[in-house]
């Protein structure tokens, strides 16, 4: 693996695993009223497409982090179901 290809694998899990505060504060509180799902289903859908786009260029940073986001981002939509008030 190249430096380049380290270094973006460093950037997308920096950038990806940033929700994980935000699960853990959730899952803590068992609320999720401030959460918008709207938003959600938007980085769902641009993480969808990051991950079609690395699978088409055979880039295993872009595909590896974004499948990391999205997982995350699902996870969060779960949580915001789990605890509606």
């Amino acid at each position: 693996m190249q430096f380049i290809e380290i270094l973006g694998l460093v950037a997308g899990i920096c950038t990806s695993s940033s929700l994980i505060p935000q699960l853990v504060k959730t899952i803590k509180r068992k609320k999720a009223d401030d959460v918008s799902v709207v938003m959600f289903i938007v980085m769902m859908t641009g993480n969808s497409l990051w991950i079609y786009y690395g699978t088409d260029k055979s880039d295993l940073p872009i595909i590896a982090t974004n499948i990391l986001a999205l997982s995350l981002n699902i996870a969060m939509l779960i949580l915001k179901f789990k605890f509606r008030r």
